[in-house]
């Protein structure tokens, strides 16, 4: 890449590199050499960008944020019932085939990750708050008669769980199918009266 190149392009390429990486060789293996080898460029271009793995880390969870945000936004979007909303942004955050299990191994390696380090663990937080809120949210449309304290103790049981299938199915695919998750996702609902 030329110092001419399009900024957008640029930012782009190397937005994917750092999901390679992060996706195929996990969270620890998340290094400048590594996002320039699969981008195709030299280290000084990535630490252009990225100064350090810090940055690269930072950028990362951001990452994984947007894409899990959009695809919930376009799944809510698209619902044609509060129910098929609350069920369709739910299952998306489990893993259901390549990309959200992906996104879950991605995950797991951030939950990990915040653990001795405040500054990724606020990022964690920042982006768990609004998945808590949009979920209360649709659990809250579903169930309008709901005093607050039970949608948000519904929200935060749900969340759980389907953080918890998805985090199970990442280590073992296997054991927990999307077959398997779809049927826990759909127990849990009925369970709860949603």
């Amino acid at each position: 890449m030329s110092r001419t190149a399009d900024l957008p392009a640029q930012h782009e390429r190397l937005s994917r590199a750092v999901w390679e990486v992060l996706a195929g060789q996990g969270i620890e293996r998340l290094t400048i050499r590594a996002v320039a080898a699969a981008a195709g460029c030299t280290t000084g271009l990535v630490m252009h960008r990225f100064p350090n793995r810090r940055a690269l880390l930072r950028h990362a969870r951001q990452l994984l944020h947007e894409r899990t945000r959009a695809r919930a936004d376009t799944l809510e979007a698209q619902a044609p019932t509060p129910r098929a909303a609350l069920h369709a942004v739910l299952a998306q955050g489990m893993a259901l085939d390549e990309e959200t299990a992906t996104e879950s191994v991605v995950w797991v390696g951030f939950l990990a990750a915040t653990v001795g380090d405040e500054e990724l663990a606020a990022l964690h937080r920042t982006g768990n708050h609004a998945w808590r809120d949009r979920i209360s949210r649709l659990v809250s449309a579903v169930a309008p008669a709901w005093p607050p304290p039970r949608v948000t103790t519904t929200a935060f049981a749900l969340i759980a769980m389907v953080e918890g299938a998805a985090a199970l199915a990442s280590a073992d695919p296997a054991t927990y199918p999307p077959r398997a998750q779809r049927s826990m996702l759909d127990a849990t609902l009925t369970a709860f009266g949603l």
